[in-house]
């Protein structure tokens, strides 16, 4: 049976899986990094438009939204293909709504965007 008791060691060793998940992620995924690289210009937006806290914090729950369900795409889809190589309807259904998780997210993150960026880019542009 197996050793049940809290580990503080364990706990933390067990932090190498999901660093592990992250390389696997942005080292295999493009549309991963193009999120990734995405996020990197809306914080550089951020800091240049000096956005609110609120916003600094619309934009971490969006854009960890949107990560955490490309991580959960990419699970499914590789899950799925190694126990299905040839295609399948339900498979593909399957990997099908995955993406439409990823889409969804990806819509609610840039419908934040234009929300946080857009009045800030018109009174910008009011001023010259």
């Amino acid at each position: 049976m197996k050793d049940r008791r809290f580990s503080l060691k364990k706990r933390i060793l067990s932090f190498r899986y999901a660093f592990n998940g992250l390389r696997i992620l942005f080292r295999d995924e493009h549309n991963a990094r193009i999120h990734l690289i995405v996020l990197a210009f809306v914080v550089v937006a951020g800091f240049c438009f000096n956005i609110s806290n609120v916003e600094w914090m619309s934009i971490a729950i969006v854009s960890g939204f949107v990560l955490s369900m490309e991580a959960m795409n990419t699970a499914i889809e590789t899950l799925a293909n190694y126990v299905m190589p040839e295609q399948h309807r339900l498979i593909k259904a399957s990997k099908d709504l995955s993406a439409a998780a990823v889409l969804i997210a990806a819509i609610a993150a840039a419908t934040v965007g234009v929300i946080i960026f857009l009045p800030k880019i018109i009174d910008l542009c009011s001023a010259y």
